[in-house]
């Protein structure tokens, strides 16, 4: 494996002996520089994996070499070092893009340990560029992202149905994404170049839903001065998509029964039949045969649209294609938000949020997600206006998925063993921080870098009352 290559900047000889041999021993590739300017000299023509520099030296101080480095070489992560301490110097140090902030005098362990920190969060980067060309390249279908074999066997089916005019049944949960793959089916298809129109038939008053479907007549009604086209005519020679088809009233999925075999409909207040030239795609997160078999729904008009049939899964089911979706709305908002479109409420200190921990990885893999694709978007949008580094930790994620553990249709095996050490864990935890603080939960937040809303709810979790440690 390639050495890592640190180049240490300091004024102070002893300093810049006393660095190079702690790191050397570490198998790193130590260079040194004496002056923040003949460093910046040198990253115009070397690339390094971490660069640790003095903050206060003559001509050109630490900070002006910090932009410098951002600049031509923003993959380079940068450790400061100072032996004047302020807040100020140390939050303008983490604004400007530097990973940590060391005091002078410090012990080799402490060196040590920031630089591993150092390159670690360097390699979690460098994994999360590879993953979002992974995503990019490998498991991105139109504009549905997944490599599990359940989406693999959804973008077969695509690829297999839209070369045809069958009419499409696409069920799924809420959030799984069955609108994409309509759009999908469509711009795949022999429709491409006419109108995919969208239906909401849940958000549409069941004494409008007819009128919007076919229009009416001038004269129809009260205040129908004149005729209107309805969105089976703006889908005429394109496709038709019926969201949510389970809430159609009775009434209307007669009609639709109709326009669905003959290809004909008649405007409200119309009399003449319309031929309309339609392909058409309907979805429903309910449970449709439940819905025939109680009457709600239709058996014939079922038959009809249950052409071909394709199932979403849940994001629950296929766990591997949550870091791939994770680095994609990752890269989305980086992007958006990159361009000065940040929501006012953001705490990130210096730029946008570039990747995920790894144990906050795991915890949004463990998550069971019953808002699927949907829920995980808004999950990490939430995570990137509060966190305050370009890491998204543990902490930042919301109190309901932190807490969560492996679903309940787990029984047994590793990850119930797991959960169980991990709660015993939790639990010795707190009890052994609650006393160290005597109760104090501010202090015990603080020290486990974590919200205080977090803390309480783990000890509420835990059964643990913060006045039995005050004495």
């Amino acid at each position: 494996m390639k050495k890592a290559c640190v180049l240490i900047v300091d004024d102070e000889p002893d300093m810049l002996e006393t660095c190079a041999n702690v790191l050397g021993s570490e198998n790193l590739d130590v260079r040194t520089e004496p002056s923040a300017a003949a460093a910046a000299r040198r990253l115009g023509d070397e690339r390094f994996d971490l660069l640790i520099t003095d903050i206060t030296m003559p001509e050109m101080n630490g900070m002006e070499l910090l932009e410098r480095v951002r600049s031509a070489s923003p993959e380079t992560v940068v450790i400061m070092l100072t032996a004047f301490p302020t807040v100020e110097t140390a939050v303008d140090s983490v604004k400007q893009g530097a990973f940590d902030y060391i005091t002078k005098p410090f012990t080799p362990d402490q060196l040590r340990v920031a630089v591993s920190r150092a390159l670690a969060h360097r390699r979690l980067k460098e994994e999360n560029v590879l993953l979002s060309r992974e995503v990019e390249r490998t498991a991105r279908f139109d504009a549905l992202i997944g490599r599990s074999p359940k989406m693999r066997a959804v973008f077969k089916l695509i690829e297999q149905v839209s070369s045809s005019d069958s009419d499409v049944l696409i069920l799924g949960e809420s959030g799984t994404g069955k609108e994409l793959i309509a759009r999908s089916l469509h711009t795949r298809g022999r429709r491409r170049e006419n109108r995919l129109v969208p239906v909401d038939c849940g958000a549409i008053p069941d004494n409008l839903l007819e009128n919007e479907l076919s229009g009416h007549e001038r004269g129809a009604f009260t205040g129908a001065q004149t005729s209107s086209l309805g969105l089976l005519d703006l889908a005429h020679r394109g496709t038709l998509f019926l969201d949510e088809i389970c809430e159609l009233p009775a009434s209307l999925q007669a009609k639709l029964l109709r326009v669905l075999q003959e290809r004909q409909f008649r405007r409200v207040g119309g009399r003449d039949l319309i031929d309309v030239d339609i392909q058409v795609i309907a979805a429903t997160n309910r449970d449709i045969e439940t819905e025939v078999r109680e009457k709600r729904f239709r058996e014939d008009l079922f038959y009809r649209v249950n052409v071909v049939r394709i199932e979403v899964p849940p994001l629950r089911e296929r766990a591997e294609d949550v870091p791939l979706l994770a680095a994609h709305f990752l890269e989305r908002y980086a992007k958006k938000w990159g361009n000065s479109d940040r929501p006012s409420g953001s705490r990130t200190l210096h730029g946008c949020v570039r990747s995920i921990e790894k144990d906050a990885m795991e915890v949004l893999c463990r998550y069971s997600w019953p808002g699927n694709v949907r829920e995980l978007q808004n999950v990490i949008q939430r995570a990137m206006v509060v966190c305050r580094s370009d890491q998204i930790a543990v902490a930042d994620l919301p109190a309901e998925v932190f807490e969560s553990g492996t679903p309940s249709s787990t029984p047994g095996g590793f990850f119930a063993f797991r959960n169980t050490r991990l709660a015993a864990f939790e639990g010795d935890y707190l009890r052994e921080l609650l006393t160290r603080h005597t109760g104090d939960v501010a202090m015990a937040a603080e020290e486990a870098r974590l919200p205080r809303g977090t803390l309480y709810r783990l000890l509420k979790k835990h059964g643990l009352r913060p006045e039995s440690f005050r004495n």
